[in-house]
């Protein structure tokens, strides 16, 4: 069961929309090209483009699946965007709380804030944490993600825009890595990807590469389909737990 072409995951829930742009990796966001597209739609969710916005009337959904499903939360914005009150993520919680069936995954450029919301709640065991590093100048983010004691914890290299150098992933239990796509996308060098692989591998922590993206390992400009994500031959898709 997938209904989502995001390829580690399973479903998407956005009871939030919309964002601002955090560091050089959000300069061509794909889900800010996706929100003023569906406005232009006149589809009602995206009334306000890509401006932070909650749709509590989405709350409920994950409830309504019953099948358990990998669910990405919050595909379209960002949970820790300093424009959601606490309040309202307290409410996503709940929702999560009780659907125990489905693990949901959170992915964050803040994850500063993040770590202050955790400071005084609990972490449910079905929900993976996650921070995004494009770069070496937003590698201190894995910093606020190994204080949060979340039973999974992982980073999404993605898009990867610079080489990461050496990176201390101990306590990291899944690593993503993936190329940028659409028609501004900047290219992604295969030694960076292999260096991340190796220092992933070292620690024993499932890799899984996405894509090569718009730009190919050969460095040839191509639907990101056509480029695929073979990385030397081969598909890494480790994750850290099985999935039913």
């Amino acid at each position: 069961m997938r209904s989502t072409k995001i390829e580690w995951t399973q479903r998407t829930w956005n009871p939030i929309t919309g964002c601002t742009k955090a560091s050089p990796g959000c300069r061509n966001c794909y889900a800010e090209i996706m929100s003023y597209r569906l406005q232009a739609m006149g589809n009602p969710k995206y009334a306000n483009g890509f401006s932070p916005t909650t749709h509590p009337e989405e709350l409920q959904i994950p409830i309504t699946w019953k099948q358990p499903a990998l669910i990405f939360v919050c595909s379209m914005s960002d949970l820790f965007h300093k424009s959601i009150p606490f309040g309202f993520i307290d409410r996503i919680f709940k929702t999560i709380q009780a659907t125990p069936q489905h693990t949901y995954q959170i992915l964050t450029k803040r994850p500063e804030r993040m770590f202050l919301y955790f400071r005084r709640r609990s972490i449910p065991e079905n929900v993976w944490l996650g921070a995004t590093i494009e770069g070496r100048d937003q590698v201190n983010r894995l910093e606020y993600l190994k204080k949060i004691a979340a039973c999974t914890k992982f980073i999404s290299f993605e898009p990867l825009i610079s080489d990461i150098g050496k990176i201390d992933l101990s306590g990291i239990d899944w690593v993503i890595v993936g190329g940028e796509s659409g028609p501004k996308a900047r290219p992604m060098e295969k030694n960076w990807v292999l260096s991340i692989k190796q220092q992933a591998q070292k620690l024993n922590i499932p890799f899984f590469f996405k894509q090569w993206g718009t730009w190919g390992a050969d460095k040839i400009r191509r639907n990101k389909k056509a480029n695929g994500r073979l990385l030397n031959g081969k598909t890494y898709s480790g994750m850290p737990r099985q999935i039913i």
